[in-house]
């Protein structure tokens, strides 16, 4: 049974996500009042009105699809650290740990390299990303007696490999064209998502993230260790292999949208835990809502902090690195009170 404390919990964090919604829809460059959105929105939605007022432009066309598309990517990109602390039993393991991150980076790169279309680039990044992790993934069973360093080792090559590979595109690249938009999207940003953004991530980030609620009490026994897991009958093997798949498959098409965007798969899974402990049925779910929260706030600061946008990738690396940097202090300490 879930006890009121914890249900008092999530309701607090629903609604931060809500009121970072509600702001993000009229915080920006050219403000909205929020009762102009929701009165553009129903127009449009239930009357069929579709008006061609500055309002409704910004809203349609920027803030709609940067909006879900920052709902989705933070609590994606969140949950996916989540799973990935909780499998491989380490708490400073992010989601780039097997590689996805720098091959779908890649796969952006390249394809700005080759003077692709959009679409183009976002589905070479999104493939590389999933099949870099297959690679990863088939390699660890070389380590036949330690699975979970199998994993991680493999995944650090295959990242070093992929980063390698970012930094010949950038030394080959035009560098009056080519290579500033290559540096951007790799800084992270969510100032180009349009509305097939937001369809082209939505299925395999939904999908993930209840495929993970539907694991969480695996998760709480594999963070126990695997021969304790095997003896209360998990199949390990298969379900190491879905929640890696899974997770994978929200950091790539994550990355694939909105470039790299540092450190929140690494800290929102240690706020989670901070708020409800060790117990991953709970961890997981908060860290969906938290992720999505952070990068909506994140997002309003980017567009209003200057005059000209800043990549989200610096300022979550901003935030999150002291943050972590905080939360450890704060971990080691409550060790040492024991």
């Amino acid at each position: 049974m879930i006890n009121t404390k914890i249900r008092l919990k999530f309701f607090v964090l629903t609604i931060i996500l809500v009121l970072a919604f509600i702001f993000s829809f009229s915080i920006g460059r050219y403000p909205v009042k929020f009762f102009e959105v929701i009165k553009v929105i129903v127009d449009r939605i239930f009357y069929g009105i579709v008006s061609d007022s500055v309002q409704s432009t910004i809203i349609w066309n920027i803030r709609i699809p940067r909006v879900l598309c920052a709902m989705l990517v933070g609590a994606g990109i969140s949950t996916s650290g989540a799973l990935f602390q909780g499998l491989l039993k380490n708490p400073m393991v992010s989601p780039d740990i097997l590689g996805a991150t720098q091959a779908s980076a890649f796969g952006s790169a390249f394809g700005i390299l080759m003077y692709f279309n959009f679409f183009e680039i976002t589905l070479l990044s999104f493939s590389l990303g999933i099949l870099s992790v297959f690679v990863t993934y088939t390699l660890s069973k070389i380590f036949r007696s330690d699975r979970i360093l199998g994993l991680i080792l493999t995944g650090m090559m295959i990242g070093s490999l992929f980063s390698s590979l970012i930094s010949f595109v950038k030394l080959v690249a035009d560098t009056e064209n080519q290579l500033p938009s290559i540096t951007y999207w790799l800084m992270g940003s969510l100032a180009s998502v349009k509305m097939i953004d937001f369809k082209f991530i939505f299925f395999p980030i939904v999908i993930g993230l209840i495929v993970s609620n539907l694991y969480k009490i695996e998760i709480n026994i594999f963070t126990m260790g695997e021969e304790e897991a095997k003896t209360l009958g998990l199949n390990t093997e298969k379900i190491r292999f879905i929640i890696i798949f899974f997770a994978t498959l929200m950091t790539a098409s994550s990355v694939a949208v909105t470039g790299i965007i540092g450190w929140i798969g690494l800290v929102i899974p240690h706020f989670s835990r901070l708020i409800f402990g060790d117990d991953y049925r709970f961890v997981i779910p908060a860290s969906g809502l938290l992720g999505a929260s952070f990068l909506l706030v994140v997002d309003i600061l980017c567009r209003n902090i200057t005059t000209s946008e800043i990549p989200i990738g610096i300022v979550t690396s901003f935030i999150g690195a002291p943050i972590f940097l905080y939360l450890i202090y704060k971990k080691g300490r409550d060790y040492d009170r024991g």
